[in-house]
């Protein structure tokens, strides 16, 4: 179960790791696994863990005053789960993170973090991979939203992330577009008769 995260950080940081950097990951980061619907993390919960996908698929989103979810984020096999402002400031969470899926994770809690890893150079190299990454799909996200159609952006996330539509309801990639689930259904549809 580890080789495959092995070989994740291998790839992100450039370079293979050492058998003590291997032995290190594997003493503070902890095998969970989650049913289908079940929460990884509750709204006003404080995000004490950085989960990495092994297996299976989960949904981040927060609910309006009507209780309509609104996805932030779909999380499938080597992503990370976590909501990164409560875990660093230690404040209550806004959002949910929810099993999709069965879904395996390895779990690694902050004080684990903080007492073995912080300071680690393969640890702050693939922190480093990982928050440019996030900024920049961020930044790709509320212009795509800003800027463009909701066929160019369901046309993008085709193209991009072909296994959403394989993994994911379409209720839930339509609210990740930020449109109805009639609308996504409308413009597949339209897109499947040119």
């Amino acid at each position: 179960m580890y080789d495959a995260f092995f070989s994740y950080i291998q790839i992100q940081i450039g370079r293979s790791l050492l058998d003590h950097e291997k032995d290190l990951l594997q003493k503070v980061f902890y095998y969970k696994k989650i049913r289908k619907h079940q929460f990884l993390l509750q709204e006003g919960e404080i995000c004490r863990f950085a989960g990495f996908v092994l297996k299976g698929a989960l949904k981040q989103y927060t609910l309006d005053a009507s209780g309509k979810e609104n996805v932030l984020a779909l999380c499938l096999e080597n992503w990370w789960a976590a909501d990164r402002e409560s875990y660093i400031k230690e404040i209550p969470s806004p959002y949910f993170i929810e099993a999709c899926e069965e879904t395996e994770l390895l779990i690694i809690n902050k004080d684990a973090y903080d007492k073995f890893l912080s300071g680690q150079s393969f640890m702050d190299d693939l922190i480093k991979v990982i928050s440019e990454r996030n900024a920049f799909q961020m930044l790709r996200r509320l212009h795509a939203m800003n800027t463009q159609t909701a066929e160019q952006r369901l046309y993008e996330l085709e193209n991009s992330y072909p296994e959403f539509f394989q993994r994911f309801p379409q209720h839930l990639i339509a609210s990740y577009l930020g449109i109805t689930k009639e609308t996504l259904s409308r413009i597949r549809t339209q897109s499947y008769k040119k």
